[in-house]
């Protein structure tokens, strides 16, 4: 299998323990809960770094884990991580232009292993509804403890409900004072159609030093952080 590095990946006291926390409802979800979606309602609400995270805590935990970055309109991944190497990905798969070993790649994380998005294709919802989406996710299970996929914004585009499909569970991710709430409740009702079971909301992007509950705790036990 290939191997890559994931460089730009940065770690708090405050963060790992809020993603120990996640780590452990999604553990205590049920064990049939083994392929996991996680999208947002619009763009830059943080799902991808989320999605990622969560893949390392439960790589670190001892868990056999596959990522897979499936916003084949947008990626950031390569870019956020600092990737040069020439990189084949999940389009290239769906496409029939590499096969699954090809789109593999081993991290420096022990346990995690990266699929990335690939090329931008002109038929991004096409692809992934396909039936080698669901072969692959089906030969996954046989190896993987968990999957956890990064799907587009479900307010945007309708790829996270395609993919939801295949998937055991999903995960909203939500920037706190990013959307009304007429709107979360709207992208909530199109993932429910999808029958996929909705495990919670991650609150993302809270300003601890507004919050007084929070930010009092989090002041007093672990200092205080700024916002990235």
């Amino acid at each position: 299998m290939q191997e890559i590095v994931l460089k730009n990946i940065t770690k708090d006291y405050r963060s790992n323990e809020a993603y120990k926390a996640l780590r452990t409802n999604i553990e205590f979800s049920g064990a049939d809960n083994k392929v996991i979606v996680l999208t947002s309602c619009t763009p830059d609400e943080g799902k991808s770094t989320v999605s990622l995270n969560l893949s390392i805590s439960l790589a670190e935990s001892g868990k056999r884990v596959l990522f897979i970055d499936a916003d084949l309109r947008k990626s950031v991944l390569t870019g956020r991580h600092r990737v040069t190497e020439e990189v084949k990905g999940l389009s290239h798969f769906l496409s029939g232009q590499a096969e699954v070993d090809e789109v593999m790649y081993k991290t420096q994380e022990e346990g995690l292993i990266v699929m990335f998005a690939g090329v931008v294709p002109p038929n991004p919802s096409e692809l992934l509804g396909q039936k080698r989406f669901e072969a692959l996710i089906s030969s996954a299970r046989k190896v993987y403890d968990y999957i956890i996929i990064d799907a587009p914004p479900l307010g945007s585009v309708i790829d996270a409900a395609v993919i939801a499909r295949v998937c055991d569970a999903s995960v909203l991710v939500t920037a706190a004072n990013a959307v009304s709430y007429k709107f979360a409740r709207t992208v909530k009702e199109q993932l429910e159609k999808t029958g996929c079971p909705i495990l919670g909301v991650v609150l993302n992007k809270v300003n601890m030093k507004q919050n007084k509950y929070y930010g009092k705790y989090y002041g007093k036990y672990y200092g205080n952080y700024g916002e990235k």
